[in-house]
């Protein structure tokens, strides 16, 4: 791959940031979603399906991966857009996240961090240069720097200390990562809640320079108006040349209100997750689908989706596959969830195209408010 990874601003409206990644794999709109394949698969979903809901980028977990079925017999396959037939750019995690909630499994120093697999038993160690040998056998586009991410709430001290050890991780994950063009290594901004911390650790990592560069350390606990407290001003401490990336965010709202602030970039579980246990995202505010209510009414999940599961199918027949335990029922919330995520992120960059978001931002909070309109 010879084409560098670049990023360019094609408008603004406050801070709200319309934008475009370029790859050797294709090009990323943003503000975009990523669906999550955690083990080399959104669950439920074919890569084609993915790929047809409007995704223009998949995240990878370097965790899972690197357990089973491991990164070398990836690489051995051909690298993981060939193993799980997935041509567009794929952004891998470091491990860190996973590593550290492995609580009673895992031992931190500053060297890495040895732990036991979740799956056997079996003793791993990861390191910033492990985790950046890992994410290029998968041949991963977007590469994340090792870093640690503790839950809060947590004291200030061990919040430093976590952030310290996270910026000197980010300089050896750069070193290890080296020059590889046509590949992006992106930076991990953390420091919790606090402010002056969130500046050092931006200080830190722009002193390093990265291809662009995520707000960590959030949604883990802290709910969204701390986290919105904390995005009020950790973006603007960032390059405003290269793409923001909230990461493990989150619900619709929670993006609405991260663009708002100047991101760029999301992933979240939620929507595949909450596809394939009956709760589904919608203009009107979230439908479980499992009540009862929903076993006679014909009408589609959403009115305005053009998602399969809307499209073809009544709220009586996606009730009944669910309480039945029908596989379809996964792959057809999940399919509609990751549509309407899609979706919203289109809607968000017209409008930030438009000069237009906050009138977007409140039409979405009405709409979202009404709530679902039970059956007459």
């Amino acid at each position: 791959m010879t084409q560098r990874f670049s990023f360019t601003r094609l408008g603004q409206d406050g801070a709200a940031r319309l934008g475009r990644i370029n790859t050797p794999r294709g090009e990323i709109r943003t503000p975009a979603f990523m669906p999550v394949g955690t083990a080399a698969t959104v669950k439920a979903m074919r890569p084609e399906s993915v790929r047809e809901t409007g995704a223009d980028i998949l995240l990878g977990n370097t965790y899972h991966l690197m357990l089973r079925p491991t990164a070398e017999r990836i690489a051995r396959l051909g690298g993981l857009h060939r193993f799980m037939n997935w041509d567009r750019p794929i952004l891998t995690d470091s491990g860190g996240f996973q590593v550290m909630s492995l609580t009673g499994l895992r031992k931190l120093t500053e060297q890495g961090v040895t732990f036991k697999s979740h799956i056997d038993g079996s003793k791993h160690v990861l390191s910033p240069e492990r985790s950046m040998e890992i994410q290029k056998l998968l041949g991963s586009d977007i590469v994340m720097c090792f870093d640690e991410c503790p839950a809060l709430p947590a004291p200030r001290e061990r919040i430093t200390e976590s952030m310290e050890l996270s910026m000197r991780w980010a300089a050896r994950s750069r070193e290890a990562f080296g020059d590889r063009p046509g590949h992006a290594l992106f930076g991990i901004q953390q420091g919790g809640l606090e402010e002056d911390l969130r500046g050092k650790s931006a200080e830190a990592l722009r002193a390093i320079e990265f291809d662009g560069y995520a707000v960590g350390g959030l949604a883990v606990g802290e709910g969204q108006e701390a986290m919105f407290g904390v995005l009020d001003y950790a973006p603007g401490m960032l390059p405003e040349d290269k793409p923001r990336y909230l990461m493990g965010v989150g619900k619709p709202g929670d993006l609405v209100g991260a663009v708002k602030r100047g991101i760029d970039m999301f992933d979240c579980v939620l929507p595949s997750r909450s596809g394939r246990t009956g709760q589904v995202f919608t203009r009107r505010g979230v439908v479980n689908i499992k009540n009862a209510r929903h076993a006679d009414d014909p009408r589609p999940l959403d009115e305005d989706c053009t998602c399969p599961a809307c499209r073809s199918y009544s709220r009586a027949y996606l009730h009944h596959v669910f309480r039945a335990g029908e596989i379809l029922s996964s792959m057809l919330l999940t399919w509609h969830n990751l549509h309407y995520y899609q979706e919203l992120m289109q809607g968000m960059r017209d409008a930030i195209g438009a000069g237009d978001f906050a009138g977007f931002e409140a039409r979405f909070l009405a709409q979202q408010a009404e709530g679902d309109i039970a059956p007459v």
